[in-house]
């Protein structure tokens, strides 16, 4: 038998009524489609937000939404029309991914049924966008990454407003990641700069198995600034946050030049500037820069490694043949009615205390609800199979004594944690914002870590003050 647990304050079921749960920064599942990896890798690049305005061309052909209208077997980068032809070309002769373009006057969504919606795709390139993401963009764009997508964000340096709608790179980026209606809590964990940087040749940092630095297409040993910015990095808002190429004098959480993030089961990759992409050849009338060449960098190495990281393909073998994956549950004491079987957990967490109901069962887990600064913590190990797709779900209550209505003072958060404790993403962070009666269904898409051995873990951090209770019942881990 469990020990009793810990005196708690019950928040009365009217608080429902002050309309909390959707007012919060949680992260709920997207109703669009997950994004999975494929072969090809499915790689959409943006030329809806103004990336050919003034002398900029960042498209990898005149032939949109399909490159292959240009021709369809290209072999040197001037088969292709546009500044990241060379980029384009170089992903399409390997034969392992299919590349299409957003066109001028389209938009980005998720869910939906057209042949670009962002559902079809495992990689989104934004290099250099110059208007705003409308708030529905924001929105497919963040489920799309949170469910298991890439982003590619390529900034340049402040004021390179080329369409002068009073917008430039970087604030498009940062209105991005600090207004949309997912999570505008710092969820890649990172902020961009509003520098203009002349010139550098940033420098990789000595990491010899990361897939950026060294992939497939290469080592990555310098970068290139020819008027860019940099990004100030958080790992207290996601530890998934790292920086590879450093500003010359700058290392750290300042300076960062291209780094790597993580988001729900997605991956995110920020540049500082368009120049590195940049092939110097284009549509007639532009003025381009040759970054893509620089002698005194590994541009090239470096755009293309990040794309195959991002759409998942880093690591890969190669090769054809299909994978079959037989379909179970794979989390032990799901329901946690052994107790504290399986799961490792802050002490009194798996309860059969009246105090909160069980959905099912006697048994549930019980983070927080102490009305005093505190941290409880729930985990459980679990390896995926290879050539599996998966999915966790577990149902969540969350009720408080709180009365705000925009500041979350107590956190649960859900993340994947590797074999050392790292942090490979955030799944979802929930709140008192969240608080409602009864349980609801949680869900996320985990296929991207199949073929690892993972840590699922909840973390429940609780003010000094009034209490929060976040209780969780009823889990699974499902694969097919």
């Amino acid at each position: 038998m469990l020990g009793s647990r810990r005196s708690r304050r019950r928040c009365t079921t009217a608080l429902a009524g002050l309309g909390l749960l959707f007012t919060g920064a949680a992260l709920q599942l997207g109703t669009g489609t997950p994004a999975h990896a494929a072969t090809p890798h499915r790689i959409l690049f943006d030329n809806a937000h103004a990336e050919t305005a003034g002398n900029a061309d960042w498209i990898v052909s005149t032939s949109q939404p399909d490159p292959l209208g240009q021709d369809s077997s290209p072999s040197a980068e001037t088969d292709w029309t546009g500044a990241l032809s060379s980029w384009g070309v170089a992903l399409q002769k390997t034969g392992n991914y299919s590349l299409k373009t957003l066109p001028t006057g389209s938009g980005l969504s998720y869910g939906g049924t057209s042949a670009t919606d962002l559902s079809n795709f495992d990689t989104l390139v934004l290099p250099e966008p110059n208007t705003l993401f409308t708030t529905a963009e924001k929105t497919a764009i963040m489920n799309f990454v949170k469910n298991g997508g890439g982003l590619f964000m390529i900034s340049d340096h402040t004021g390179a407003d080329r369409n002068n709608d009073g917008y430039d790179a970087v604030e498009v980026f940062n209105d991005l990641m600090t207004n949309n209606s997912v999570d505008s809590t710092d969820p890649f964990g990172f902020s961009i700069d509003s520098l203009s940087i002349s010139s550098d040749h940033p420098s990789a940092i000595s990491d010899s198995t990361n897939p950026v630095l060294h992939g497939s297409f290469g080592t990555v040993t310098k970068s290139l600034i020819a008027s860019g910015t940099t990004a100030t990095l958080k790992p207290a808002d996601n530890s998934g946050v790292k920086g590879l190429l450093y500003r010359t004098g700058y290392s750290g959480n300042t300076g960062a030049f291209f780094a790597t993030s993580t988001f729900g089961s997605g991956r995110v990759a920020f540049w500082g500037d368009s120049s590195p992409i940049d092939d110097g050849t284009g549509q007639s009338g532009n003025t381009l820069y040759d970054g893509w060449n620089d002698t005194g960098a590994t541009n090239a190495a470096l755009a293309l490694n990040a794309t195959e990281w991002l759409a998942g393909a880093g690591g890969s073998s190669g090769g054809g043949g299909s994978t079959s994956c037989t379909a179970a549950q794979l989390l032990g004491n799901s329901g946690f009615e052994s107790g504290s079987s399986t799961w490792s957990a802050t002490s009194g967490v798996i309860t059969n205390s009246t105090g909160e109901p069980a959905r099912s069962g006697s048994y549930y887990a019980w983070l927080d609800g102490n009305g005093s600064a505190a941290t409880d913590t729930l985990a459980q190990s679990v390896t995926i199979p290879s050539g599996c797709s998966a999915r966790l779900s577990f149902y969540l209550h969350v009720d408080t004594a709180e009365t705000s209505t925009s500041t979350a003072y107590d956190t649960l958060k859900v993340q994947v944690l590797n074999g050392s404790g790292t942090v490979l993403g955030t799944l979802a962070t929930y709140s008192n914002l969240n608080a409602a009666s009864g349980y609801t269904q949680r869900s996320f898409d985990l296929s991207g870590y199949a073929g690892q051995t993972v840590t699922l873990k909840f973390t429940g951090t609780e003010g000094s003050k009034y209490q929060t209770s976040f209780v969780v019942d009823d889990t699974a881990l499902d694969v097919s």
